[in-house]
């Protein structure tokens, strides 16, 4: 059971509204709003009895509320909207809040289609609200690393960047990330490559030209599950991102190849294991083992190079650092809009067999 988060003393807590009590709300989102300082979990919509009283037990503080009209019917009682529901509905939820006059968080894709998107980018500055992308890979620890030696030097000039996430997941499971329709924005292309497309974009800028292969290679399956973008970017580093629910051995999670040294990491971060074991932020949260820690150096000498910590808790801070001091988002919502234009790219590669190149506009 999780606790309401002390407001700060000048502030009473900021009430957030969250949609959706599936995997995401109920694992990421709930447990970082609930200890976030200066947030209040105060109602979620959910209509599954099953997962009402799990939230009853996860956390008794908010109210259960039937649907998302029903938590938007009174918007002077919420602070902020999460939209944690299914993907096809994140921009009727974003726009329906925005609207109503409420700062949103969106979890990732924010759309599906790089249009719908900026559309709710100009809706969030026309109305002056704050609008986010649960962006949360930007603060795993290997991404925070490889940041950290991109920005200091350590790894020299950057030609190349590597970068998976793998699973082995043979059985198809139902569910709208297993659907075609491309109002679900299903297949691991926009559920994985949401991730690494950002991360990339935020190490190296905008891309140029996109490459893609995009494959349902499980029997049964209607959507992507196997897919492989290389970004050639502005700046003249090409990235290399893989993606699959198709991978009996895994790759290495990150390879960064510079002109002084390389970077390699494997296995995941922590962060997500923990929240979906039940853990909450705390002391020690986020930290990496030393023997999971990523090597640094040349095929003449490479040791492992200490981590900095996992930090999902840091983009509630910054959601609560924007509406109450107007720093700016955690993550940019034009971000999102980038990110998506590469992914409706790399289907368009895909399908054509061709690489594709980005208008200046598109690739920002």
């Amino acid at each position: 059971m999780t606790t309401a988060s002390t407001p700060h003393p000048e502030h009473p807590a900021l009430r957030v509204g969250l949609v959706g009590y599936g995997l995401a709300g109920a694992a990421f989102h709930a447990p970082l709003i609930a200890t976030t300082p200066g947030l209040r979990l105060d109602a979620v919509v959910t209509a599954s009895p099953e997962r009402r009283e799990q939230l009853r037990r996860e956390h008794p503080q908010a109210r259960a509320v039937e649907t998302a009209e029903q938590l938007l019917a009174d918007p002077s009682a919420l602070d902020l909207v999460v939209v944690a529901s299914p993907n096809r509905s994140h921009v009727p939820l974003a726009r329906a809040a925005l609207e109503a006059g409420l700062p949103v968080v969106v979890d990732k894709p924010l759309a599906a289609t790089a249009a719908e998107a900026a559309e709710l980018a100009d809706l969030a500055e026309t109305r002056g609200l704050l609008l986010t992308v649960f962006q949360n890979r930007r603060w795993d620890a290997d991404f925070r690393t490889v940041r950290q030696l991109v920005a200091d030097g350590s790894l020299g000039t950057v030609h190349r960047y590597e970068s998976r996430f793998e699973r082995w997941r043979p059985e198809l499971k139902e569910g709208w990330r297993e659907s075609a329709d491309p109002a679900d924005a299903g297949g691991i292309l926009y559920d994985l490559g949401s991730h690494l497309v950002d991360q990339a974009l935020t190490l190296f800028g905008p891309a140029t030209h996109v490459h893609a292969e995009v494959d349902a290679r499980r029997a049964g399956a209607a959507a992507d599950d196997d897919a492989f973008v290389a970004l050639t970017h502005a700046s003249g580093v090409r990235s290399h991102l893989w993606m699959s629910a198709l991978a009996g051995q895994l790759g290495p999670r990150l390879r960064v190849l510079g002109d002084r040294a390389a970077y390699t990491v494997h296995g995941m971060d922590p962060q997500e294991d923990a929240l979906r074991a039940g853990q909450l932020p705390g002391p020690g949260w986020g930290e990496v083992a030393e023997a999971d820690r990523g090597l640094l150096g040349t095929v003449d000498g490479a040791a492992r190079h200490p981590s900095l910590p996992g930090d999902y808790p840091a983009f509630y801070a910054g959601v609560v650092r924007a509406l109450r001091e107007g720093a700016d988002a955690p993550v940019d919502p034009r971000d999102a809009v980038a990110a998506l234009a590469v992914l409706e790219a790399a289907r368009r590669s895909a399908a054509e067999g061709r690489t594709v190149a980005l208008t200046e506009e598109n690739a920002r």
